[in-house]
C-alpha cells in the first residue's frame, strides 16, 4: 500500500491519471473511496490523488489528540504533496476537507493553483459569537460508548444526508457501509480535536481578503448549516465564485456527480486559461 509520511503518522493515498495534480480531501463521514465519481472522470485529464486523513484506516490512527488538530490536517496536505513531488496542485475539499484545503491555501498560496471548497464552513460563527462545541463532544461520547450502529448511525440520516438517501438509495447504502467501517477511535478523536475546536472562518476575514488563489465555493441549497458562511466567503475572497446546487444536501459530490464534475472541469479550465480573475469592482453593491 502507498503511504506518505507526515510528522504525526502515515497517510494512505491512491493515484489515477496524469496531468496537473488534483488532490481530493474528504469530509468527516467519508473517506478516499467516496471520491470515485470524480476520479473516474477527472482522472482522464488530471493526476488525481485521493487520501485518507489520519484516523481513517488504512492511514495511521494515532493515540495523541494533537495529531488531529486542524493545523496538523492542513500541514498533512503539504506533506502528501512533498512525498509525491508535487509543487503545485488544485485542491478539492468537502466539509472537513474543504476547511483543510482552504487553510492550506492561506498558509501556502504559492502551492495551490485553485481550491474547490465544497459544503465547507460547518461550525463557523460570525465575529462576536462564541462557538459551541458541545454537540461535537456529545457525538464523540456517543460514538465511543455505542459504536457506529448505536451511537453514530444518525450521521447517515441527518437533515443534510437524507437528500442522498432519497435520490440514490444504492449510493447512500454504500456511503453508510463505508461510514460503519471507520475507526471509532479515529473518528472520536477527529470530532473532539478537529471538528469541535477548529477556529471559525469568520476569524480569518483579513487573510481571506488577501488570498490570491481562485476559489469555487460549492454548496447545496438544503445544507443549511453552511449557506451563510459561504455567502460570507463569496463577499470576502477576491477571486471566488459561488455555485449553489438546488435540492442538494451535504454530500453534493455523491448526490449530483454529473453537475459537480462539470463545475470542477469548467472551474479548473477557466483557472488554467487565466480567466478566473478578481471580482470586477463595478459589480459590488456599493458601486450602484
Amino acid at each position: 500500500m502507498p503511504y506518505a509520511q507526515t510528522t504525526v503518522g502515515r497517510l494512505y493515498y491512491e493515484e489515477t491519471g496524469s496531468g496537473h495534480p488534483v488532490i481530493f480531501c474528504h469530509e468527516f463521514a467519508a473517506d478516499h473511496r467516496t471520491w470515485e465519481p470524480q476520479v473516474r472522470q477527472l482522472g482522464r485529464r488530471y493526476r488525481c490523488v485521493t487520501y485518507n486523513a489520519l484516523g481513517y484506516a488504512p492511514s495511521d490512527i494515532p493515540d495523541d489528540p494533537d495529531a488531529y488538530r486542524w493545523e496538523r490536517q492542513r500541514d498533512n496536505i503539504g506533506a502528501l504533496m512533498d512525498h509525491l513531488g508535487v509543487e503545485k496542485a488544485h485542491l478539492v475539499g468537502l466539509s472537513m476537507g474543504a476547511y483543510s484545503a482552504l487553510q492550506f491555501a492561506l498558509a501556502h498560496p504559492g502551492r495551490v493553483t485553485a481550491v474547490a471548497f465544497s459544503s465547507g464552513g460547518s461550525g463557523s460563527v460570525p465575529a462576536g459569537q462564541t462557538p459551541n462545541p458541545a454537540d461535537m463532544i456529545a457525538a464523540a461520547d456517543a460514538l465511543q460508548a455505542r459504536g457506529w450502529v448505536g451511537g453514530g448511525d444518525y450521521m447517515s440520516v441527518g437533515p443534510s444526508r437524507v437528500q442522498l438517501q432519497n435520490k440514490d438509495p444504492r449510493g447512500w447504502a454504500m456511503f453508510r457501509e463505508y461510514l460503519h467501517e471507520h475507526s471509532v477511535i479515529g473518528s472520536s478523536l477527529t470530532l473532539r480535536n478537529f471538528q469541535a475546536i477548529r477556529p471559525s472562518l469568520y476569524g480569518f476575514s483579513e487573510a481571506l481578503r488577501r488570498l490570491p488563489t481562485p476559489v469555487l465555493l460549492m454548496v447545496g441549497d438544503e445544507d443549511d448549516a453552511v449557506i451563510e458562511v459561504n455567502i460570507f466567503l463569496k463577499r470576502t475572497i477576491p477571486r471566488s465564485g459561488l455555485w449553489m446546487s438546488p435540492r442538494t444536501g451535504h454530500a453534493m459530490n455523491l448526490e449530483e456527480p454529473a453537475m459537480y464534475n462539470q463545475m470542477l472541469l469548467e472551474f479548473f479550465g477557466d483557472v488554467e486559461r487565466g480567466g478566473w480573475g478578481v471580482r470586477d469592482p463595478r459589480s459590488q453593491p456599493r458601486s450602484a
